[in-house]
């Protein structure tokens, strides 16, 4: 007889993992699976990075670091949000860790006690409201519309925010939405958040690097803001890292120390020799990441002039990351061979069945109106993918 914890029973699984792991049960069988699932570049992890990991190898860099990562390191961190963010950290307030999602963790179970209530806009990606069950805080979950391009307003975070309210936690460039929040609006969110005492904000930067819109902006730019705001980073999307797992965190002085503790005891460093490969990463101009976010945005304007073949797909126009995120909802009702589509989950598995294509259920970001479209793999994959939706999609009445 098995007996789990009450909390890994109320945690549930990554749907982004789950539908990869569906789609390589099916490849296993010989099918002929489009993942569009995964948010993974399929770039290479530039030269000058791989040099410098395989150089820490031979000259025997494998030992145990600092738990926040190496002096160095966490210098040329620092540098970075100097150079490019314009915010101003020194080492000690730089954590290190195995992978963004680390670092949202840590954060979360660092400040977060049972009951406190985080509040978080919908989308959302997978991890946020598991990490916050986790700590036992409250999600509090403020839904957005596609045709607002998924932005919160000061409004809404006003009128969600109770004398509980201790955490707002967001990504920017968002994942799933592709959403870019500018300065103007992040710093009316900020005199919100502001006005309610111990309350932090937890700013999801992963996808700094690939942005359409001009230029990317950090919402602890603010001064009346940055003693209360946690920068996430990492060099997973903008470098082509994603398997090296190297996270940044850039926090005051006490949030820094208390992820470090908390760090401390689950994982202590990650890999010495990512930690030279980020180093790397971290010196080289921003201008490098350039031809990966054009490849990008090239792969999104190719998709929406696609889908905007396939009729009843509702779509705004992403300025970031590398997603769609369609309303489905015209297909609700529908069905084909006895398999009905009451949701996007329904759908998903449709298209997976039908299409042999793999994309993600919009439940898992909180809204399953919704499916997340994946464009971060070649063009003529693409282009074949929505052939295959629309001819699956057609099926449907």
């Amino acid at each position: 007889m098995t007996h789990l914890s009450d909390r890994i029973n109320s945690l549930s699984e990554s749907q982004t993992i789950a539908m990869a792991r569906r789609s390589r049960e099916l490849i296993a069988q010989g099918i002929d699976i489009i993942s569009l699932s995964l948010g993974e570049p399929d770039f290479k992890t530039p030269d000058s990075i791989k040099a410098a990991a395989k150089k820490a190898i031979d000259e025997n860099f494998t030992y145990y670091t600092h738990v926040s990562g190496y002096q160095e390191l966490r210098e040329a961190c620092a540098m970075k949000f100097k150079r490019d963010n314009g915010l101003t950290y020194t080492a000690d307030q730089i954590v290190v860790s195995t992978g963004a999602k680390q670092c949202l963790a840590n954060t979360v179970l660092s400040l977060i006690n049972p009951g406190d209530e985080v509040l978080v806009p919908m989308p959302f990606w997978v991890s946020y409201i598991e990490i916050i069950k986790l700590a036992e805080g409250v999600p509090v979950i403020i839904p957005t519309t596609l045709e607002n391009n998924f932005k919160v307003t000061p409004e809404q975070i006003a009128k969600a925010m109770t004398p509980k309210t201790r955490m707002f936690m967001f990504s920017s460039p968002c994942n799933p939405s592709g959403t870019v929040y500018s300065k103007s609006e992040l710093k009316a969110i900020a005199e919100v958040i502001v006005k309610q005492p111990e309350c932090y904000i937890l700013s999801d930067e992963i996808y700094e690097h690939i942005n359409f819109a001009g230029g990317h902006e950090s919402i602890a730019q603010f001064d009346f803001i940055y003693d209360r705001t946690i920068t996430v980073n990492g060099v997973s999307k903008g470098f082509a890292m994603t398997g090296w797992r190297g996270g940044i965190l850039a926090a005051p002085l006490w949030i820094a120390k208390a992820c470090d503790k908390m760090q401390g005891q689950f994982t202590s460093a990650t890999s010495s020799i990512t930690q030279k490969a980020m180093h790397a990463a971290m010196l080289l101009d921003p201008s490098t990441t350039h031809e990966m976010r054009d490849a990008f945005k090239r792969r999104r304007d190719l998709m929406l002039k696609g889908m905007k073949d396939i009729p009843g797909m509702k779509l705004n126009t992403p300025e970031g990351a590398y997603y769609l995120f369609p309303d489905v909802s015209s297909y609700f009702g529908k069905s084909f061979g006895g398999q009905k589509i009451n949701n996007g989950t329904d759908l998903s598995l449709f298209l997976l069945d039908q299409a042999h294509v793999a994309i993600v259920p919009g439940a898992a970001f909180g809204d399953d109106n919704y499916i997340r479209i994946s464009f971060a793999t070649s063009d003529d994959k693409l282009v074949e993918a929505v052939k295959r939706m629309k001819e699956a999609l057609a099926k449907l009445s």
